[in-house]
């Protein structure tokens, strides 16, 4: 097996990747693209989110990770290994949750983990004290009892939780891990994802933007198969063209549309009247955020008009992502119109020959 050249580069630079993927592409049937030339870069002891709308590509990349299924072209690496069908010990390195686990309804918790952990050949005396710490860190332990055919959606993931972290892999695969959870289970799944990203490195695949601002420092965005951005999130959320803020003030109201046009003489910033009492300010991508505000802020006080609140009118990371996906959108129609006109000039071409 040839190593990937990004991971030797990489370390060149003293930085360790856990996954490292070189043109992985997966294709069925011969017809539909699932992953299209992924190059796929996750850095040692992050917590990175692979984030794409349902069908993007995301379970398959997964799928081809843990050697479930052969690439058709391209390649793999966890730690510097190789993945592939009969990659044991990558397995071996890995903790991988489903979406929505498929357990063995008539066992208990602690006959499934006991099972996995004779599975995963752990000695006993390691196996049994593992158990019991492991439902307890996810709050099974007053479950004990119950058959897993009882259990509802939130305690099946945290059991599946448990399952993947039995072996004490260094990698973590989730695929979906708050998918159909209610709030509290939702906020206990991410409150355990930052606590285990600690002292190991944690891929998530979610369609939930909330849940990558709230956990990752890395992100990934599949769409269609393939990764239109790959990077820290401080560099995603650059990408917004610009910010958006609503100003709720109190004051006379024909004072308002004055101070709009007079805000929106601020270099860098555009400013209109929202609702009633609203003044919505939005502030250039390279323009100081800090700066302009404070400006407009002296605007309102200049108008007689006293601020209630500001708050940000739009989640930088779905900004971000949304932007992405249009601008992805608009290059696939690019990519469609010359693949198009190519082919029309070459079958002009073979019919005059």
């Amino acid at each position: 097996e040839i190593p990937c050249s990004v991971r030797l580069e990489m370390e060149k630079r003293n930085v360790s990747l856990a996954i490292c993927t070189e043109h992985l592409t997966k294709i069925y049937g011969g017809k539909v693209i699932a992953v299209n030339d992924m190059n796929l870069q996750v850095p040692t002891g992050s917590i990175y989110g692979l984030l794409g709308p349902n069908g993007a590509g995301k379970t398959t990349t997964l799928r081809l990770l843990l050697g479930l299924q052969q690439p058709t072209a391209g390649k793999a690496e966890v730690f510097g290994q190789a993945c592939g069908v009969n990659a044991t010990a990558v397995r071996g390195m890995i903790g991988f949750l489903p979406t929505h686990p498929t357990l063995p309804g008539h066992l208990r918790p602690v006959e499934y983990l006991e099972l996995l952990g004779k599975v995963c050949r752990l000695p006993a005396q390691v196996r049994k004290p593992r158990l019991t710490s492991l439902l307890r860190a996810v709050g099974l332990l007053d479950a004990t009892d119950q058959r897993i055919e009882t259990f509802s959606t939130g305690m099946r993931t945290r059991l599946g939780i448990a399952a993947s972290l039995l072996a004490d892999p260094p990698l973590l695969l989730w695929d979906e891990p708050t998918a159909g959870l209610d709030p509290a289970a939702r906020r206990f799944t991410l409150d355990l994802i930052r606590d285990l990203g600690k002292t190991r490195t944690i891929l998530v695949a979610t369609h939930i933007l909330n849940d990558i601002d709230q956990i990752c420092d890395h992100v990934g965005v599949m769409y269609e198969g393939r990764m239109i951005f790959s990077g820290p999130m401080r560099e995603m959320k650059r990408r917004l063209q610009r910010d958006e803020f609503h100003l709720e003030v109190e004051g006379p109201a024909e004072t308002l549309p004055g101070a709009a046009a007079q805000a929106g003489r601020i270099p860098g910033v555009q400013a209109r009247i929202g609702d009633q009492h609203m003044l919505v300010v939005g502030i250039a991508a390279d323009a100081s955020r800090a700066s302009a505000l404070a400006k407009v802020l002296e605007v309102v006080d200049a108008a007689g008009l006293t601020l209630q609140s500001i708050q940000s009118a739009h989640n930088d990371t779905e900004h971000a992502y949304l932007q992405l996906l249009q601008e992805d959108q608009a290059h696939g129609f690019r990519r469609f119109e010359f693949e198009k006109r190519h082919g029309a000039d070459a079958g002009a071409g073979d019919s005059a020959v």
